[in-house]
């Protein structure tokens, strides 16, 4: 059974610091939802007061509108799984996942057949079928994390809480758990919340995305919502690489150093402003070509792509170019912005194009 979870203008403070400042958001039963900020955003703080395991100052957290602080936290039926894993060392693999159902009181408590059953089925759910009789030390993180989460799912939780679940992991074997956590999901339809600072973990598995920034939600929507279209600039400087511009807005065109960089797709008041745009979305090519003009101030490699520093209108952004591109720093370039977003000083945001022809020519496509 999976139910809606609702935060009502949750405020928590600890001596001086406001952890969460009002925060306000409600979770659909069966979603997965990733909260998403850098440290100190009040993500686990969040998480923890859904578990119970903090109390609010004010504000409440509802489970299908039954106010949690009303219900002892063992009756909450959270499911909650830590980044270290938590597992008892002296304990077999099997008797990790079975603690939750021998700790019930004995007149809720499973017969110890139901127990060894369910744990069985638990072992095959997250691919370790075999494993009941090794301890924590004979596993390796993935599959410490693996027994850590049939742990909690042991209980058949309402809501299950992750918190940075992957964040003591090499790269391989997060980038492998995750894409086994999101199936795993799909199969058991748990109203899920997981805490990650992992941009790419967040937009890879949820549903939705809260980003957070100072106790406060900054944005609230799909993968696709929060990265191609950020509703404020922190929320794009944290969404992936990217680059940012000073400019200033006046008849109809974005300039940076008084170089015309862009144009914005509806009117914008003029005025000053934040330009943000990605590498992926910055063309370079050879100095008297349509763009604005650049230096190269530095290159290094970056994966499957090299990254260009390149000075343009006063300030730096950073374009991906083929590994192959070779640009002595110093090298005149022309610099297109094949897509930006503009943060007027008045307020919103909007995107922006390259300029067009009949808007000055020497910018013309």
């Amino acid at each position: 059974m999976t139910v809606a979870v609702t935060i009502e203008d949750a405020v928590k403070t600890f001596g001086p610091h406001r952890a969460l400042s009002g925060i306000s958001l409600k979770i659909e039963p069966g979603e997965l939802v990733a909260l998403l900020g850098p440290s100190g955003s009040g993500k686990t703080t969040l998480l923890r007061s859904v578990a119970g395991l903090e109390q609010l100052d004010t504000g409440h957290i509802l489970f299908d509108g039954v106010d949690a602080a009303q219900v002892p936290v063992r009756f909450r039926g959270i499911g909650f799984v830590f980044q270290q894993y938590a597992l008892f060392r002296h304990m077999s693999v099997a008797d990790n996942i079975a603690y939750g159902l021998r700790s019930r009181a004995r007149a809720t408590r499973p017969s110890e057949a139901e127990i060894r059953r369910r744990v069985e089925e638990l072992l095959a759910l997250v691919q370790l079928e075999g494993y009941g009789g090794r301890f924590p030390a004979q596993l390796s993180g993935g599959q410490r994390q693996r027994v850590a989460l049939a742990r909690a799912l042991a209980i058949e939780p309402k809501v299950l809480l992750l918190d940075e679940p992957f964040g003591a992991l090499d790269a391989l074997v997060r980038k492998e758990l995750r894409a086994w956590l999101r199936a795993l999901h799909d199969q058991t339809g748990h109203t899920t919340l997981f805490v990650t600072h992992d941009q790419e973990e967040a937009l890879e598995l949820a549903d939705r995305v809260v980003v957070m920034s100072q106790g406060r939600i900054e944005q609230v929507g799909t993968p696709d919502d929060v990265y191609d279209r950020p509703a404020t600039p922190d929320v794009f400087g944290f969404m992936g690489a990217s680059s940012r511009l000073p400019v200033s807005v006046g008849e109809g065109l974005v300039r940076a150093g008084g170089d015309v960089v862009a144009a914005p797709v509806e009117a914008v008041p003029e005025g000053r402003g934040l330009l943000f745009v990605r590498p992926h979305d910055i063309t370079v090519s050879m100095a008297g070509t349509p763009g604005a003009d650049g230096v190269v101030r530095g290159f290094r490699r970056h994966g499957a792509t090299r990254l260009l520093e390149v000075e343009v209108g006063g300030g730096l952004v950073e374009a991906n170019v083929a590994p192959a591109v070779r640009v002595p720093v110093g090298t005149k370039v022309s610099v297109r912005f094949d897509r930006a977003r503009l943060f007027p000083d008045a307020g919103g945001a909007v995107d922006c194009r390259p300029p067009k022809a009949h808007q000055i020519g020497e910018y013309a496509i």
